[in-house]
């Protein structure tokens, strides 16, 4: 009998609504629904809710076929809009489904705005909420992310932290690490769990070297390369700073003859023949080096994070899976939530300046890290967040 489940005895049946709206949070969600299928199907009844936050096929769709996440029962249509906007019709939307499908139980995501509407409809019509990923904190409430990410674990019942670090951040602010049962919003239950993207990694790394075709189909088999991805708006809505980051890229590239793939998020895509001066456009249309493409699939993904030599990123999710695959990352922004691979070196801040671009990289370049010791976990996070919800049930 499995080790997270051995200790569940009790025959009520949990309903539970997962809320998911962006790339990242299918991919966590697949974990959790896979560990409800192999080990609590018959505890758990999960229905997934997508609020159309992410509603472009290459960003949603493809990301429930391919990882064989079950369809989403709720789909809110919410689509683009600003912040406020966003946030307020998922929050609307969703309470509609709340109350017509009574659940148990919330099960939310990260740090995105349909992590914050969400929490907020179901902890209004109180409904405990799970907040998978939290105590992360970057300390830089202007990023809406913070925002989010801070609001939701104060609204959540049980909070599952991946590090140590990010739960050592939860004692900080004045949550309580020895809190016993029973939980509620006023008396939450915090946890140091392991991280369900690591679950996920080790799971579908294999499947992906079997089925992806990305690296022949960008004639990258037998190279080394670069792998690069841009979608904060932080980034890619500055002029300064996306001009700074993408001449940084056509400049090591072209100096080192080395590919540097970017798959390109919708906004981004957008946003550079806005951004970006003339004369940088025309270099990086002639750059050889550059090899700019659509949004790929997870296993693409994987792939390519797996093979690469190293990864430049202003994604949180992108900088673990660096670590999950033992590659130096080097982060486009100003401060990170994974304290962890600062601390230990496998990762360095660099933010939108062209000379700690240039030296991080060529630092590692010449002397990649070795040392990446096991701070995700064991690879059963998702059996141990169900194992301890369902010890809860009424």
């Amino acid at each position: 009998m499995n080790l997270y489940i051995r200790n569940s005895v009790k025959m009520n049946k949990m309903k539970i609504i997962t809320i998911v709206g962006a790339r990242p949070q299918f991919i966590k969600a697949a974990a959790i629904s896979r560990a409800i299928k192999k080990f609590f199907s018959e505890r758990i009844e999960e229905l997934i809710m997508h609020s159309g936050q992410h509603y472009d096929d290459n960003m949603s769709r493809v990301f429930f076929e391919e990882m064989a996440i079950p369809h989403p029962k709720f789909n809110l249509e919410v689509g683009s809009g600003t912040h406020g906007f966003q946030t307020g019709e998922i929050i609307r939307r969703t309470e509609q489904v709340l109350l017509e499908e009574k659940p148990d139980m919330v099960l939310v995501y990260g740090d995105t705005n349909t992590t914050l509407a969400g929490s907020l409809a179901a902890s209004k019509l109180r409904i405990p909420v799970a907040h998978i990923e939290a105590g992360l904190r970057s300390f830089n409430k202007s990023m809406p992310e913070e925002i989010n990410r801070v609001v939701c674990d104060h609204l959540s019942t049980f909070l599952f932290s991946p590090t140590q670090t990010g739960f050592k951040n939860l004692a900080k602010e004045g949550f309580d690490p020895d809190a016993q049962p029973p939980y509620s919003i006023d008396h939450p239950g915090i946890y140091h769990c392991g991280d369900v993207m690591y679950d996920n990694a080790l799971y579908y790394s294999q499947l992906a070297e079997e089925r992806s075709k990305i690296l022949s189909d960008l004639a990258l088999k037998g190279k080394d390369f670069i792998l690069c991805t841009i979608h904060r708006d932080s980034n890619t809505d500055s002029a300064d700073r996306l001009n700074a980051i993408m001449g940084s890229l056509d400049e090591i590239s072209r100096d080192q003859q080395i590919d540097f793939v970017l798959p390109l998020h919708p906004r981004t895509v957008k946003m550079m023949p806005v951004m970006l001066n003339s004369k940088l456009q025309k270099s990086i249309e002639a750059n050889p080096f550059l090899r700019m493409t659509g949004p790929v699939t997870y296993f693409d993904m994987l792939l390519l994070e797996n093979r690469c030599r190293m990864i430049i990123t202003d994604s949180g999710g992108v900088q673990k899976e660096s670590y999950f695959f033992r590659k130096p990352c080097l982060v486009l922004r100003s401060e990170s939530e994974w304290k962890e691979l600062i601390e230990l070196g496998t990762a360095t801040i660099v933010d939108a300046d062209p000379k700690m671009i240039s030296d991080a990289f060529y630092r590692y370049y010449n002397q990649s890290p070795d040392q990446f010791p096991a701070i995700f976990g064991d690879g059963h996070a998702a059996e141990f967040i169900l194992n301890e919800l369902v010890k809860f049930l009424p």
